[in-house]
């Protein structure tokens, strides 16, 4: 039967047991949805998006000049995460000033590298600046819980595509609005999509330290139960290479799976040490380690993981759309991005030219994207969402 162990998500390049290079590149490799599931844990056909808000709208549209800023990783090891986004919020933008000639919106980017206290140096730069009208960001759970009552207090739209914390809209925030579900979410979905297969008895969790991987791995560990065995749990720290001790614990536990709470960057040499050390079961992971980086820095090692999601898989069509706007493929986050951009757009297009008039712009919107529907609750969390279940193969 295969093993599940749970880890903290934060990936760094491949190590082997001892820290030294253990990669295997794999070019066949790719992550691939397998499917979106309900509260449950159950599969769920994916919604009708024909209908999806278009950034270009009909041509017509007209604004004075307005400016958005996005603010997340541009650089460091989970840099991916905060590009995807990026480049998704410019393909919006391309689209719609392409087609709106009197109406123009440009976004100026911020790297926080996604950490919490370079964000709070960057973000009060972006509340100064007054041509910003709008923020898709922060990123990362712990940058977005470091700054969110500043953005509130400022009156600062912020839209997040991507932190996920359940905390985060818990603070009574005027101004945040999560645009995917949060860990309260996944990680019960997660936990009964792991023991509605009947193929996991004893699973191992993993977390990192950042708010992130502490949170998910609590609302995890709830929904597991007794499958969730406490004696091989571990933590692991932000920036760790070398896992041999932990590798050692999970070998010795021998978990039908191990689930990892965290990002790529530590990800990718903890699933890579955990094969070189004989540890074959099933890992499973989140979205901070759902990128195309965990699978190169990975390689073989990755194969056959699974990865969880509160993300949209791209469409073919948005794909290449991405493509030749940016020259990438979209990855974890780029659906989210341009759908959030979108809906900002369209907000300026309507007249909210202001901060105070676009918060209430999006407190009131009603609209489906790409992703899912967009509506949110009192709090800033969506009145409905779900997760997707990915594999490597």
């Amino acid at each position: 039967m295969a093993r599940l162990v749970v880890v903290g998500a934060v990936a760094v390049l491949a190590l082997g047991a001892a820290g030294c290079s253990s990669k295997t590149t794999s070019s066949n490799l790719s992550i691939q949805p397998l499917a979106q599931l309900d509260k449950d844990g159950k599969e769920v056909p994916q919604a009708n998006n024909s209908a999806a808000a278009n950034p270009a709208s009909n041509g017509q549209d007209k604004c004075a000049p307005a400016t958005i800023a996005m603010a997340g990783p541009l650089t460091g090891g989970n840099a991916n995460l905060g590009l995807n986004i990026i480049r998704g919020v410019k393909l919006a933008l391309d689209q719609h000033n392409k087609a709106n000639p009197n109406c123009q919106v440009t976004v100026k980017q911020f790297d926080t590298e996604g950490d919490p206290q370079k964000a709070t140096q960057v973000i009060p730069t972006i509340i100064n600046d007054p041509s910003i009208v709008a923020l898709i960001g922060p990123t990362f759970s712990g940058e977005t819980k470091a700054t969110g009552q500043i953005l509130s207090d400022a009156g600062l739209l912020s839209l997040t595509p991507s932190a996920t914390n359940v905390t985060l809209t818990q603070n009574g925030w005027k101004t945040f609005f999560r645009g995917l579900a949060n860990d309260g979410v996944q990680g019960p979905t997660d936990a009964k999509y792991l023991a509605a297969s009947g193929k996991y008895k004893k699973i191992c969790v993993v977390q990192d330290d950042s708010d992130y991987g502490t949170g998910l791995a609590k609302t995890l560990n709830a929904g597991l139960g007794a499958l969730a065995d406490p004696s091989c749990a571990a933590q692991v720290k932000t920036g760790d290479k070398d896992f041999s001790a932990t590798v050692s614990k999970l070998a010795a536990a021998k978990p039908d799976a191990i689930y990892y709470a965290g990002y790529y960057a530590e990800a990718s040499p903890f699933v890579s040490q955990l094969r070189s050390g004989g540890v074959t079961a099933t890992f499973v992971s989140d979205d901070g380690t759902k990128d195309e980086e965990f699978v190169k820095q990975a390689g073989d090692a990755s194969k056959g993981a699974l990865l969880s999601c509160p993300c949209a898989p791209s469409s073919d069509t948005f794909a290449t759309a991405f493509k030749a706007d940016s020259g990438f493929d979209p990855g974890t986050y780029s659906v989210e991005g341009y759908d959030l951009a979108t809906i900002v757009m369209k907000g300026i297009a309507a007249g909210n030219t202001t901060r105070p008039a676009l918060v209430n712009y999006v407190r009131t919107y009603d609209g489906q994207g790409l992703a899912r529907e967009y509506k949110w609750d009192a709090t800033g969390e969506l009145s409905n969402a779900l997760i997707w279940m990915y594999e490597v193969k």
